[in-house]
C-alpha cells in the first residue's frame, strides 16, 4: 500500500522537526485509554504510522511493550533514537508485519486520518487478539486561544486536500466497519511549551507546510515567528481520544 504523497514527502522532509516541535499527549488521556483497554504491563501495543514515537514512548513508559510501525524512512530514524527499547518496523496500517492474533491493543496517534480506512481496519482485526482493543488519538489546536487562531490562519491557505483529522472523515469509514465497536470516547486539555523556534519547528512540520518550494516555507516560518516576542509561549489543545474494541 502506496503512502500518501504529501505524507511521504513532508514528514520525510520534517521528521526532525517534528521531533523537536511536536507536542505529546496528556497523561491522564494515556491513564484513561490503558485502563479502558486493560493495556497491563507486558502488554503487546502495535502502534500504527507511529512518526518519530511522541505516542510510542508514554505507552512504552506504561509497562507496554511497544511495536512502533512507520512507513516514512526518516521518522524511523528519529524514533529509534529518540526512543530506545521500542522495536521500530517499516509498515503501514494497509500492511501491517506483524501476525494474527499478535496484539492486545493496537494505536493510531495523529495518524488514522492519513489511512485507507476499510483497508487498515481489515489488517487492525487481523493482527488483534479475540476483544483486543484499538486507540485512536489526536491532538487539535484548541482555536479558541488567540495564537493558535493566528497560526490557523497562516497555515490555511496552503492546506488544500491534504488529509485531515479536522473534518472528522475517519468516521465513515469506522463507524462503517462491522469489525469494531465503540468502546468509549473522551476529550482532554493539553498545553505545549515551546520557545520561538519550537514555535516554527511545529507549523513547519505540518505535512503540507513541509511539501511548500522552500521560499514559501521560510516564508511561512517567518510569519509564525513574528507572532511572538519572548517565552515561555503556551499552545492549548483539546486532545480527542476514541476507544474501540475488536468484533
Amino acid at each position: 500500500m502506496s503512502v500518501h504523497w504529501r505524507a511521504a514527502e513532508g514528514f520525510g522532509r520534517a521528521a526532525a522537526a517534528y521531533e523537536r516541535g511536536r507536542p505529546g499527549y496528556p497523561q491522564a488521556a494515556i491513564d484513561w485509554m490503558v485502563e479502558r483497554l486493560r493495556i497491563t504491563p507486558g502488554a503487546t501495543v502495535v502502534d500504527l504510522g507511529a512518526g518519530t514515537g511522541k505516542f510510542s514512548r508514554m505507552m512504552h513508559a506504561a509497562g507496554a511493550r511497544v511495536i512502533a510501525i512507520e512507513p516514512v524512512a526518516a521518522m524511523r530514524a528519529e524514533l529509534a533514537s529518540a526512543v530506545p527499547g521500542v522495536a521500530v518496523l517499516d509498515g503501514t496500517a494497509e500492511a501491517i508485519p506483524c501476525a494474527d492474533a499478535s496484539a492486545d491493543a493496537v494505536t493510531a496517534a495523529q495518524a488514522f486520518h492519513w489511512f485507507s480506512g476499510a483497508s487498515a481496519l481489515s489488517e487492525i482485526h487481523r493482527v488483534l487478539r479475540p476483544a483486543g482493543g484499538l486507540g485512536l488519538i489526536w491532538n487539535r489546536r484548541d482555536t479558541r486561544d488567540l495564537l493558535q487562531a493566528a497560526i490557523d490562519a497562516i497555515i490555511r491557505p496552503y492546506r488544500g486536500r491534504a488529509p485531515t483529522h479536522e473534518r472528522d472523515q475517519w468516521r465513515e469509514p469506522m463507524m462503517a466497519s462491522a469489525l469494531f465497536q465503540p468502546a468509549g470516547a473522551q476529550q482532554f486539555r493539553h498545553e505545549q511549551t515551546v520557545d520561538r523556534d519550537g514555535l516554527v519547528d511545529r507549523v513547519l512540520s505540518i505535512s503540507f507546510i513541509a511539501t511548500l518550494p522552500d521560499d514559501e516555507r521560510t516564508a511561512v516560518g517567518d510569519q509564525v515567528r513574528k507572532l511572538v516576542n519572548q517565552p515561555p509561549i503556551r499552545l492549548p489543545y483539546l486532545t480527542d481520544v476514541f476507544l474501540f474494541r475488536r468484533r
